[in-house]
């Protein structure tokens, strides 16, 4: 029953509801005919006028106040169409483009809305370029330039901009606060006229005469540096050049740690001798005693050596047999050759730090002399590779050469940069003599007269002949070259020449009509050499070619391309007819027969 009841009051009060709906309509129908019928200008047009059906309410909301009764109405008047005839003309286009001509006026009106709070005031400025704003202006060259010098010697200038205060500064403000504002062309008058004086040491009593100073007193604080007498000067340059020698030194005594590197494996032969021996089954006298008959002109090239990485300065035969060649490179190694069986590379000796220079065996061939760029000069062991002396004379030897004879072996001779010729002994490790006549760097030291006399060439254009042990030349000739024989003096001149002096009754003579030239030299230490019966001489240049000339007609019987740079060095087999070995710059070792 309790349900029936809730379910009675319900309905009746949805019935209420709908019943006040229809007579607010019914109100609102009555309402809109009295408009109608009340207007005049509308029937005069002769518009027509529908009349509100119920169902056209339908879409108006309606509220009620259940509480007063009371009607509350929305949005009751009618719609109507709306056309915007008004023409708007935007300043700024966003498609960057103008449909119409704008005014000079809607062109530069200001900007509109608010301002961008992530631009600094710099960005929001008004420009009409990319980096700022242009505009023609007049200044004064010289107040311009004032300006610049201000600003650059002392940090602050005046602010240029036009609506400021002229006394305003810009940059740095303490610095104008120091040299209170004052421009680059002021700051030199008045700067003196407030700096406060200095006060001298004045003593004008002259009575006192040790303390006299009179118009010449001092400032007070001030200090006096004169530059040292001449005598000073000398000592004080000679101190400077020992400190740079000692310097010098110690960095020529960082050296490289020496050591070797053997290649073959085959060290002894079945009767257990070493590569030192020469061999017997080469169908060769290779006993030092042993010389071709007669030499001929080598053809054809019969093997090449290829292990340096740069140019070859020198090569050296070993002593007597020449069955081994020794080789020294740019690139700071000196490498032991065969020349018969294999031809292989049998030892690599490491220890200098610049270019080799020159090489020299002694007499067994079982030590051998090295010299560097790197001021050094080193005594080996040809079959252990060790290093045995290393000595450091504290310039570069340009070249190195033992004393032939057996009984001073243990003596040899260096020319040096520093234009003296060096003898050292090998058991004290010390200099024993110096050769101190020429006026350039030694080139070559050349013994001669059963190795009582030798001769040395220089950088001086002159050739000096000196008897072993003493320290004063016995003669001088100029425009020398390099190369010695017993009986004939070769040289290679620097003007694309070999000349030839002679030996007779212990004196030296120029030969005039043995002259020797086709070949180009100018420049390069190229060196030459006789053939074996004194037949040939040969020499190459600096095309990499070459050049074999007859002794007695001078004239050039052959010549050929060799090397790919400079051909250094070109030797004669001593126990060949015509074989003979050539080094170059292009890093490679020839054998030609």
């Amino acid at each position: 029953l309790v349900c029936c009841f809730v379910n009675m009051e319900c309905k009746d009060s949805a019935h209420q509801e709908r019943e006040a709906d229809n007579k607010s309509l019914n109100a609102l129908e009555c309402l809109q005919n009295a408009y109608s019928s009340s207007s005049d200008e509308q029937s005069d047009d002769g518009i027509e006028q529908k009349q509100v059906e119920k169902g056209s309410f339908q879409n108006i909301s309606l509220h009620f106040s259940k509480s007063k009764g009371t009607l509350v109405k929305r949005n009751l008047a009618p719609e109507l169409p709306y056309e915007n005839n008004s023409k708007v003309v935007h300043v700024v286009d966003l498609k960057k483009e103008l449909q119409h001509n704008a005014s000079y006026d809607e062109i530069f009106l200001p900007l509109q809305g608010p301002s961008n709070p992530f631009k600094s005031a710099k960005q929001q400025m008004l420009r009409n370029t990319l980096t700022g704003f242009v505009e023609p202006a007049h200044i004064n060259d010289f107040n311009f330039e004032n300006e610049r010098r201000t600003f650059e010697s002392y940090g602050y200038a005046k602010d240029p901009t036009a609506d400021v205060p002229s006394d305003r500064i810009i940059g740095d403000v303490e610095s104008a606060a120091k040299y209170n504002g004052l421009t680059a062309f002021e700051s030199g008058k008045r700067l003196k006229e407030t700096e406060e004086k200095r006060e001298k040491l004045k003593n004008y009593d002259s009575s006192d005469v040790q303390n006299f100073t009179g118009p010449w007193a001092p400032y007070v604080g001030e200090q006096r540096i004169s530059a040292p007498d001449a005598e000073t000067m000398l000592e004080i340059e000679e101190m400077n050049r020992k400190r740079k020698k000692i310097i010098k030194m110690q960095k020529s005594e960082m050296h490289e740690p020496e050591r070797s590197l053997l290649h073959i494996s085959d060290t002894v032969d079945y009767q257990g001798r070493t590569f030192m021996c020469a061999p017997h089954d080469e169908g060769v006298n290779l006993r030092a005693d042993a010389v071709p008959e007669r030499c001929y002109i080598p053809k054809k090239l019969i093997h090449t050596w290829t292990g340096h990485k740069k140019g070859v300065q020198v090569i050296r035969w070993f002593p007597s047999s020449a069955h081994m060649l020794l080789s020294g490179s740019l690139d700071c190694r000196i490498k032991l050759w065969e020349v018969y069986r294999g031809r292989r590379c049998i030892r690599t000796y490491m220890g200098h730090r610049m270019a080799v220079r020159d090489l020299s065996f002694n007499n067994s061939g079982t030590q051998f002399l090295s010299t560097s760029y790197d001021r050094t000069i080193k005594l080996w062991d040809t079959e252990t590779g060790q290093c045995k002396e290393r000595f450091t004379p504290g310039k570069v030897a340009y070249c190195v050469k033992f004393n032939p004879d057996d009984d001073k072996q243990d003596l040899f001779i260096c020319g040096m940069q520093d234009k003296k010729a060096v003898q050292y002994d090998l058991r004290s490790g010390e200099i024993v003599q110096e050769y101190d006549r020429h006026l350039g760097a030694v080139n070559t030291v050349t013994f001669f007269d059963k190795n009582r006399r030798f001769c040395t060439t220089s950088d001086d254009k002159s050739m000096r002949i000196w008897e072993w042990g003493i320290p004063v030349d016995t003669k001088l000739i100029q425009d020398p070259g390099m190369y010695s024989m017993p009986a004939w003096l070769a040289c290679q001149a620097m003007d694309n020449r070999v000349v030839i002096f002679q030996v007779v009754d212990d004196k030296i003579r120029f030969c005039r009509k043995k002259c020797f030239r086709g070949h180009i030299v100018a420049g390069y230490a190229c060196s030459v050499d006789f053939s074996s019966d004194i037949s040939y001489l040969l020499s190459g240049d600096s095309d990499g070619k070459i050049f074999l000339w007859d002794w007695k007609t001078r004239r050039i019987v052959a010549r050929w391309k060799a090397h790919d740079g400079v051909c250094m060095s070109v030797l004669w087999h001593p126990h060949e007819s015509s074989k003979v070995a050539s080094c170059g710059w292009d890093g490679t070792i020839k054998f030609w027969d």
